[in-house]
């Protein structure tokens, strides 16, 4: 389904990002892992055939600069990109006004401006490539609107509106571009979420139960295909009937 495609997947160290970047690796492509977590996304990319990994601090301009450069002199085109890399904060913590300034500014800056940073980084390569995919991880937390999780929830908000004028923006030169938003998982970066929430999703789920990183990777290498331009723009609630739209 990938072969032959070059695939970055940013966040790929662990979780959600490791999962996807397995599923493309099964498909064919070979991969660009980026991670801020060095030794870990080191390990990672040792696993996958074809695949190299380089740091990549989203929150520091100059890093995604550098990483833009790199993939830039050694891959020379791309053919898919994974917004994956981001931060979430206080699932289930504090109401909008106990929120910290400095957490609300440090998720923006990954979540928001970093996507902005790394897609603005990789677009010339990916319209080289003459048929460029970029897949958002958005959450259907901007969805639904769930409450106590007001930074992450405008962040993933913002990545959904991002990602229709990103199609606008890119789709005349054949690039296009979706977003995934997938309900709450169990993985490594959730073990700090109280286990209410956790349930609050599990229960409400038109398919009740967990939600694992296996259960959206299917999307998101489809979505990384030639075959997937006609989406271009759409948002797919990746998440067992939590939320439909």
């Amino acid at each position: 389904m990938l072969t032959g495609r070059t695939i970055v997947v940013t966040g790929a160290a662990r979780g959600v990002g490791r999962a996807i970047a397995e599923a493309c690796a099964a498909a064919g492509a070979r991969l660009v892992l980026a991670d801020i977590l060095e030794d870990l996304g080191r390990e990672t990319a040792a696993t996958l055939p074809g695949a190299r990994f380089l740091p990549l601090d989203l929150a520091d301009p100059d890093s995604v600069s550098r990483f833009g450069a790199d993939v830039a002199a050694h891959e020379g085109a791309v053919h898919g990109l994974v917004n994956n890399a981001a931060i979430a904060t206080g699932i289930g913590g504090p109401e909008f006004d106990a929120i910290e300034i400095g957490t609300w500014d440090r998720v923006m800056t990954v979540n928001v401006r970093g996507t902005w940073l790394v897609t603005r980084a990789l677009a010339p390569l990916l319209v080289a490539s003459g048929s460029g995919r970029i897949v958002n991880l958005a959450s259907d937390t901007a969805l639904w609107g769930a409450p106590r999780l007001l930074a992450y929830t405008a962040s993933k908000g913002a990545v959904i509106s991002m990602t229709r004028s990103l199609a606008r923006e890119l789709g005349p030169r054949g690039v296009g571009v979706t977003c995934v938003a997938p309900g709450i998982m169990r993985c490594e970066a959730t073990e700090y979420v109280p286990e209410a929430r956790h349930r609050l999703y599990e229960d409400g789920r038109a398919v009740p139960g967990a939600q694992v990183p296996g259960d959206i990777t299917a999307a998101i290498t489809f979505l990384l295909t030639p075959g997937a331009l006609a989406l271009t723009g759409q948002v797919l609630p990746v998440n067992a009937g939590f939320v439909f739209t």
